[in-house]
Order: C-alpha cells, then structure tokens, then sequence
C-alpha cells in the first residue's frame, strides 16, 4: 500500500501527465518508452526514473536490474514508479538463448522463472534472445528456434504474457546468432502464435544490414516494438546517420501501432535528449 506522500506523489505525477498530453494534443505517449539502462552512467536507478518522467514518458523497459534487487529495492522501486506513473513494458533477464537445439528443455524452465519476476514488477513482455552461433548450422538453429518458441508461446498464452524476439548486429557481438528482423520474422512466422513478436530494433539492423524501410514493409506485420538510437555512437536521434521523420513517416504509412522504446546515450543533459526525441517522434508518427 503506498504512503500518503507516496499517493500524493501519484496525483501529482498523473496531473503533470495530463497537462503534458494535452499540450501535445496526442496519446503517443502511451506508445512511448525508454530503455533506461542507457541512463545508468548519469544516476542511481531512482533518479534515473525521475530523468525519465520528466522528459515526458510513461514506460521504461529493463534488462533484468531486478535479478540484483533484494525485496526492499524491489518495494521501494515500485513505489518510485507508481509515484511518477511509470510502468515498465517489456524486460530482458535470460541466459539461455531460444536457438540452442540442446537446451530446450532448460529454457522453457528458466523462462518460467522470468515471467515470475516480470509478473513482480507488472511487466508482461519479455525480450528474448537467440544466443550464440553454433556449429551446427544456421538450419538446425533455426528448426530449434521455432521448436523452443512454439513451448514458449504455450507457456506465455497460459501466463497472459507475450514475447519479442530481438536480433544484435554482428558489429556489437559478432557471437550472437540472429543478427537480422528478417530472420527473427521468418521464425515468428513459423511459430505462428500472436504471443511470439519481433523487436525492430533499427539501430542494431543498420550497423550491418541497412535497408531499413523496405524491410519495414517486409515484417512490420509481426513487429510489436522498435528501439530508437543513431548509428554509429548508439547516440541522440539526428546526430549520426539515420533519418529519423523519414523512417517515423514509414511507421506511421504501415499503420504501425506499436510501442516505439528510445536506446540512445544522450549526448547532453539527458532530460532535454530524451525530450526532444519523444517531441520529434509524437509529431512524425502522430
């Protein structure tokens, strides 16, 4: 149960929120989120959470910070939160990749374990990853992706809880197996569950692969979420290479619904980085 500080703390929080909305006449900001590990140079987690609600969002996404939280952090943490309304939309937090044909069995238990903790701080979206390349061939991690997924989507559909699968350029780790959308589509595709989804990361596919927009049209059926940053420094939107109203514009062509999460260093005060991404995103894709 929260505090009466805590509770006037929520009321505050929701009253700036709607003032915000207002003045962007738009409810964008409840697709919007932030990939807060990137803030985790600039302040403690908690701080962390106040540069998020200042810069006008709602939702941040975790990489499994919770696995090092004790009961109290987890308490606090979540008060934090619901003080500032903010909730977290989707968390990473396995070890084990979906692509091993070995390990079937030890995924599917350690990602029951994940969907606990998720449940813990009211996250039902779990990003997942594919794991190394192995020396079986890319076919047979392809046949065990989609075998381990269609258990995983089982288990998701009875947990109420869903799943995005999220390609890594070979640039940033050139040991991780699924390194394209394309791919992550073909194996959503086969798994054939609204459970199963794909993360565009746009980012990660334009460090080795490019070709962005045409792929958009490709999978953006099975897209559910897409991280923003400029390549080549992981920096502010319109600081590298990447035309950010252009692709915003392709979004919003594709009818594309989705949740849009920012995972970019800032370059300066991270308020003001965030702000004026989540100001230019609302107004291409709005």
């Amino acid at each position: 149960m929260l505090s009466r500080r805590e509770f006037a703390g929520v009321l505050a929080a929701s009253a700036l929120l709607t003032r915000v909305g207002m003045a962007q006449g738009s409810s964008l900001v409840n697709r919007l989120s932030v990939m807060i590990w990137v803030l985790r140079k600039r302040g403690s987690f908690e701080q962390n959470l106040e540069t998020v609600a200042k810069a006008g969002y709602r939702h941040i996404e975790l990489i499994g910070e919770f696995w090092q939280w004790s009961d109290a952090d987890r308490e606090r943490y979540m008060a934090k939160m619901a003080a500032l309304g903010i909730t977290v939309d989707a968390t990473t937090g396995m070890k084990l990749g979906f692509a091993d044909p070995a390990t079937g069995d030890a995924y599917i238990a350690e990602l029951k374990k994940l969907i606990v903790a998720a449940k813990q701080v009211r996250c039902s979206r779990l990003i997942l990853m594919s794991g190394k390349v192995l020396p079986v061939g890319d076919a047979a991690q392809r046949a065990a992706s989609v075998a381990t997924l269609k258990r995983a989507a089982e288990v998701l559909e009875a947990e109420g809880m869903s799943a995005l699968l999220e390609p890594i350029d070979h640039l940033e780790n050139p040991t991780y197996w699924m390194d394209g959308v394309e791919e992550a589509a073909t194996i959503t595709r086969a798994v054939g569950s609204p459970r199963v989804r794909v993360l565009y990361d746009l980012y990660h596919e334009q460090r080795t692969r490019g070709n962005l927009l045409e792929k958009l049209e490709k999978v953006i059926d099975q897209v559910d979420l897409v991280h923003v940053a400029d390549v080549p420094r992981r920096s502010d939107p319109g600081t590298g290479e990447m035309a950010w109203p252009v692709i915003y514009r392709r979004l919003k062509a594709l009818n594309y619904k989705g949740m849009v999460a920012m995972e970019f260093y800032p370059d300066g005060d991270p308020v003001e980085g965030l702000r004026k991404a989540r100001l230019e995103a609302e107004r291409e894709l709005g």
